[in-house]
C-alpha cells in the first residue's frame, strides 16, 4: 500500500519529537498482551509493503485475509454455540433442550475428565471426577441418553475430545444409526487434535505416532462415510490457555494443522478430498486488536501454504474455517460480573476477525460449571452483537487500518519464524518429544506473570481496583456425588445385560486391526454396537500402542 506522501518518515519523526517533548504521556508499558511493543501512532509508512490484491484481496477470494465467504455475515450470521456438559447424560440432555429452546444454533459437548482420559465412570482413577467438569459418557448407552429427543440430522454438533476421539465419534455415529439418520446428513466437528494435547492440555493416552495413526484413520473413514463432518478441529485455544502469546498460538496451531495435512497425504489421501473438512479453533483473548490481526493472519498463512506447498487446487482447501471461544484464562474469580464485559469484547474481536462460529464463556466459569442464568447472559451477548451493534453489516470493517494491517503482518512474520524453528527440529512430533513447544509456552507464561506482578499489565479486581471485602453473590452450580453413583450403577447394569461373546469378539477384532495396521474405525463401530465401553476399547489399544510418558522439560 503506497503511502502517497513524500516525507512520511520525516513527518512522523517530527510529530513524535514534538509530542514527547510537550505532550502528556502516561507512565505505562505500551505493549500488546503478548508483550510486543505498540507504537504511539500508525501511518501508511507502517504498511508500505502491503499490496491490496496480493495480501488482502476480496472476501471469499484468495488469500482470504478479509474472510472466507463473499458475503460473510451479510449472508449468514456466525453459528452461536455454548459449550455444555455436566453430571449425568440426563442432566446435560436437559441443558441442551434449554439452549436450543433459547435460540442456540448448535450443540457443543463438554466431557468430564475421566471420559477425556479414556476411563469409564467405574474406573478407580475416575473417583471423585465423574460428571464434575463435563458430562460422563462411558458407552453408547450414555450417548443415546445425551441426545435423546434431539434429531442429529437437523443440528450441528461439536465434541471437544481428543485422545479417545475415535471412540466418541463411533458412539455418535451409532446414535445416528439408531435414529435412522443417514451418516451423509450429519454435520459437526470433533476436536481430535491430539498434537496440542502433548503441547498444552496434557490429556493423552498413547504415544504421538500411534495417536496420529488413529486420527488419520478417523479422517479417512469420515471423509468417505460422513462427508459433511469436520474430522478434526485444530485447536489453538488450549495452547493460549496454557500461557502462550498470540504469535505462538497462531504458529503452533497452524504447524499442527500442516502436520495433519502431511500425514493425510502420506496415507495416500488426495489433499483436496480431506483438507476442506479440517477446521480450526482459536482463543479470543482480551487484547482486542491483536486478536483480530491473529485471525486475519491465520487465513492468509493457511491459504498460501495449502496452495503453494501442498498443491491443493480446490479453493475450499485454501479456506481456513474456524470456531472461536472467549478466553477462559481471562476470567477472574474476583468481581466475576466483570467477566461479562470481558467476554463481550472478546466475542466482538472474534466477530470482527471473521469467525464462523462462536462460544461465549459464562461469568461464573472460573468458579464452577455455569449456571443457567449465566449461560443465558453469555448467549444473549452474542445475540446483541449480531442484532443490535451493527458489526455484522459490513465485512472486515477494520481492513486498511494502519495498526491492524501492521499487526497482521507482524504476527504472520513471527509465525513463519516459528515454522522455521519447528522444521529445523524435524517437524511437530520431534519438536514435541524435544519439549520445544512446552518450553516456549512456559517462558511466555512466566514473562506475563512477571508483568502482572510488576503491574505493567493490569487485571481489574486482581492486581488493581481490588475490593478487599468482596463477597461473591452469584449462584453456583454444584454437581451432586449422586451422579457418580448413578453412572457406576448404569455401567454395572450394562455389563450384566450385554452379550459377553459379542464384546469379546469385537475387542479381539479391534486389537488385531491395531496390530496389522487396518483402519480401526469400522472395528470401533462394531465394539460400540456391542456396548463395549470407552475404557475397554482404550485399554485394548493400550496393549498394542503403550502409554505415553512425557519427558521432563526444564
Amino acid at each position: 500500500m503506497s503511502n502517497g506522501t513524500d516525507g512520511m518518515a520525516k513527518g512522523r519523526e517530527r510529530w513524535e519529537t514534538a509530542v514527547k517533548g510537550g505532550g502528556r504521556l502516561r507512565e505505562a508499558t505500551f505493549t500488546t498482551l503478548s508483550g510486543d511493543d505498540v507504537r504511539m501512532l500508525y501511518t501508511p509508512e507502517d504498511v508500505r509493503g502491503l499490496d491490496y490484491m496480493t495480501d488482502l484481496g476480496f472476501p471469499g477470494e484468495f488469500p482470504f485475509t478479509r474472510g472466507i465467504h463473499p458475503t460473510m455475515y451479510r449472508g449468514r450470521l456466525w453459528t452461536m454455540r455454548q459449550f455444555a456438559g455436566f453430571g449425568t447424560p440426563e442432566d446435560t440432555n436437559e441443558r441442551y433442550h434449554y439452549l436450543l429452546n433459547h435460540g442456540q444454533h448448535g450443540l457443543s459437548v463438554a466431557f468430564d475428565l475421566p471420559t477425556l482420559m479414556g476411563r469409564d465412570a467405574d474406573d478407580p482413577q475416575a473417583e471423585g471426577e465423574v460428571g464434575i467438569c463435563g458430562v460422563s459418557v462411558s458407552s453408547l448407552a450414555d450417548m443415546e441418553i445425551l441426545f435423546r429427543g434431539i434429531d442429529l440430522g437437523r443440528i450441528s454438533t461439536s465434541m471437544t475430545i481428543n485422545a479417545p476421539a475415535v471412540m466418541a465419534m463411533a458412539f455418535y455415529l451409532a446414535v445416528a444409526e439408531k435414529q435412522g439418520v443417514p451418516l451423509k446428513d450429519l454435520r459437526g466437528t470433533i476436536q481430535a487434535d491430539i498434537l496440542k494435547e502433548y503441547i498444552a492440555q496434557k490429556e493423552w493416552i498413547y504415544p504421538p505416532i500411534p495417536s496420529m495413526r488413529l486420527i488419520v484413520d478417523m479422517m479417512e473413514y469420515l471423509n468417505r462415510e460422513v462427508p459433511q463432518w469436520n474430522p478434526i478441529s485444530v485447536s489453538g485455544y488450549h495452547i493460549r490457555e496454557a500461557g502462550s502469546t498470540a504469535a505462538q498460538e497462531l504458529a503452533f496451531t497452524l504447524a499442527d494443522g500442516f502436520a495433519y495435512v502431511e500425514h493425510g497425504i502420506a496415507r495416500g489421501m488426495n489433499v483436496d478430498e480431506f483438507a476442506p473438512r479440517i477446521s480450526f479453533f482459536f482463543n479470543a483473548h482480551i487484547d482486542f486488536f491483536e486478536e483480530i490481526a491473529k485471525y486475519r493472519a491465520a487465513r492468509r498463512i493457511w491459504a498460501r501454504r495449502m496452495r503453494d506447498v501442498y498443491g491443493a487446487k480446490n479453493p475450499r482447501s485454501w479456506m481456513l474455517r474456524f470456531h472461536t471461544q472467549t478466553a477462559g484464562c481471562s476470567l477472574t474469580a474476583q468481581q466475576p460480573e466483570n467477566n461479562i464485559v470481558r467476554t463481550a469484547f472478546e466475542a466482538l474481536s472474534g466477530v470482527l476477525g471473521g469467525t464462523q462460529s462462536l462460544h461465549t464463556n459464562s461469568m461464573d466459569e472460573t468458579l464452577a460449571l455455569p449456571s443457567e442464568k449465566a449461560v443465558k447472559i453469555a448467549l444473549r451477548t452474542q445475540q446483541i452483537l449480531a442484532h443490535e451493534t451493527g458489526v455484522a453489516n459490513t465485512i472486515d470493517p477494520l481492513a486498511g487500518s494502519y495498526f491492524v494491517e501492521a499487526l497482521t503482518a507482524r504476527l504472520e512474520e513471527e509465525a513463519h519464524r516459528y515454522f522455521e524453528r519447528i522444521d529445523a527440529l524435524g517437524g511437530v512430533i520431534p519438536a514435541i518429544e524435544a519439549g520445544f513447544f512446552q518450553r516456549e509456552i512456559a517462558e511466555a507464561a512466566y514473562r506475563y506473570q512477571q508483568a502482572l506482578d510488576a503491574k505493567e499489565k493490569i487485571i481489574v479486581g486482581v492486581n488493581d481496583f481490588v475490593e478487599e471485602s468482596e463477597r461473591i453473590e452469584i449462584p453456583i452450580l454444584t454437581v451432586s456425588p449422586e451422579v457418580e453413583v448413578k453412572q457406576r450403577r448404569r455401567l454395572a447394569d450394562l455389563r450384566q445385560s450385554r452379550n459377553v461373546l459379542e464384546v469379546r469378539d469385537a475387542l479381539q477384532a479391534l486389537r488385531q486391526a491395531a496390530v496389522d495396521g487396518s483402519n480401526v474405525m469400522p472395528l470401533l463401530l462394531r465394539c460400540t454396537r456391542a456396548y463395549v465401553t470407552l475404557g475397554e476399547m482404550c485399554d485394548t489399544l493400550k496393549e498394542v500402542f503403550g502409554v505415553y510418558e512425557e519427558p521432563a522439560v526444564f
